[in-house]
């Protein structure tokens, strides 16, 4: 009930915003970000979040300080034919609520970032000549926003080439939007290091892998947990909550080595790494180019269209990057974290491309994009 008294208090005032989409926080975050940064210009501006219910933007939206309301919607799944037997009558009902969303909180615009439940709030919006707002962080656009592309009113794009999708005179490349703390960090690689109980002068690696793990990633440090240590580097190692009972016995009686399923103090891992592991979600790699790391991507061979594949292989043709292949992870991948720890000329020119595909400001561009459009 305060969640609701919030939203209606503040009908009255500035601007009022519907923010759509999430499941992953690679849609929270630049979606929280963009909310942020419309405050900062117009502070009487109102939101309300529409997330799929179940999903993780209902816990962290609320934890940022905005008002959210779930959904009852699924997504197409890929991997099992018969779970998709009740999506049309999920998505049915999804509009149905939908539309009592718009009845109460009467926006002024919409904007959408993806996942689940961006694709009926923005939809329904553009049936009712609301403005609509798409922000697309991939750089192989996702097909339920190439569809609403075509009655969107602006398209923000991470990287350029994006007419191949979208109409060429709606889209602004704006990058896409950092979490404050990666983009503001002051911390110093010794604080860093202190934090994880490394020590100094030895190359730390970081292992991501999303919340849930990587397990193809895992498996290959797991399989040379020994040639890491052959080789003095030391290991942050984010194992997702599916592997890290076998990461705790892996390395019970092996020192210079942080474990945990997930790491909510990503300023410190970024700040105390030299070499990262990671995915190549469109967030990520974001906050890898500002956070100037010399990174291996292992794209996940199951994303939609294959765009993380795609993410990595823009960094990898600027020279920012290396990438193994999920299928050779696990003879290749700590290999060449082994060849790159000991080329120190290497390590910088990846350090110094990748800095230079940085945006620290998406947010910012975003915000004032959508502003405009609607003075």
């Amino acid at each position: 009930m305060m969640m609701e008294r919030r939203v209606n208090a503040g009908a009255s005032l500035g601007k009022r915003f519907i923010v759509a989409g999430g499941g992953t926080g690679g849609h929270i975050f630049p979606a929280i970000a963009i909310a942020n940064a419309i405050k900062k210009i117009s502070p009487d501006a109102v939101f309300l979040f529409v997330g799929a219910k179940g999903k993780m933007e209902m816990e962290k939206v609320p934890q940022a300080g905005f008002a959210i309301e779930g959904l009852s919607i699924a997504g197409y799944n890929r991997s099992s034919l018969i779970k998709n037997v009740g999506l049309p009558f999920k998505l049915a009902k999804s509009f149905f609520q939908v539309s009592r969303i718009f009845k109460k909180f009467k926006p002024h615009a919409v904007i959408g970032v993806g996942g689940y439940s961006s694709f009926p709030v923005l939809r329904f919006a553009q049936s009712k000549n609301i403005p609509t707002f798409i922000h697309e962080s991939n750089s192989f656009a996702g097909k339920s926003n190439i569809l609403l592309g075509k009655k969107a009113t602006k398209i923000f794009t991470a990287t350029k080439g994006m007419e191949v999708f979208f109409p060429a005179e709606k889209i602004v490349i704006s990058g896409n939007p950092v979490r404050d703390a990666i983009k503001k960090t002051g911390l110093s690689k010794q604080e860093a290091l202190q934090y994880f109980g490394l020590a100094e002068g030895r190359i730390t690696l970081l292992s991501l892998g999303g919340s849930l793990g990587a397990t193809s990633i895992n498996k290959a440090i797991q399989k040379d947990i020994d040639l890491l240590e052959k080789n003095g580097i030391q290991l942050i190692w984010q194992t997702g909550k599916l592997f890290i009972q076998e990461a705790e016995n892996c390395v019970r009686d092996k020192k210079n080595i942080y474990v945990s399923d997930f790491i909510s103090n990503m300023e410190s891992a970024y700040a105390a790494a030299d070499i990262v592991i990671s995915r190549s979600g469109a967030m990520t790699v974001a906050e890898l180019c500002l956070a100037e790391k010399a990174v291996v991507f292992v794209p996940y061979p199951f994303a939609a269209e294959n765009h993380q594949r795609v993410n990595a292989q823009q960094l990898v043709n600027e020279n920012a990057a290396w990438m193994v292949e999920d299928g050779k992870v696990n003879e290749e991948l700590i290999p060449a974290i082994v060849k790159l720890s000991l080329d120190k000329d290497q390590q910088h020119l990846l350090k110094v491309n990748i800095k230079k595909m940085g945006i620290s400001n998406a947010d910012e561009v975003i915000a004032n994009e959508i502003l405009k459009c609607l003075n």
